[in-house]
């Protein structure tokens, strides 16, 4: 069964049963993924590591480079 087909099932038993339906799949992902990494730095900073943090200048970096400018 896929994702889609199990949310059809969830939304349909939901309004059966008159609660609210269930969020469509991959609403929340980007806020998963930024809580992920939170949890990552978090951990990072309780065992002394430094944390790489967000780097944009050597992303902009590699782009350019790929880019040829």
């Amino acid at each position: 069964m896929s994702i889609t087909q199990q949310y059809l099932i969830d939304t349909y038993r939901a309004r059966q049963h008159g609660d609210p339906t269930p969020p469509a799949p991959g609403t929340h992902d980007w806020q998963v993924m930024r809580e992920l990494a939170d949890h990552r730095r978090f951990r990072a900073a309780l065992t002394c590591r430094p944390g790489r943090g967000r780097d944009r200048g050597r992303i902009r970096t590699a782009l350019a480079r790929l880019l040829g400018h």
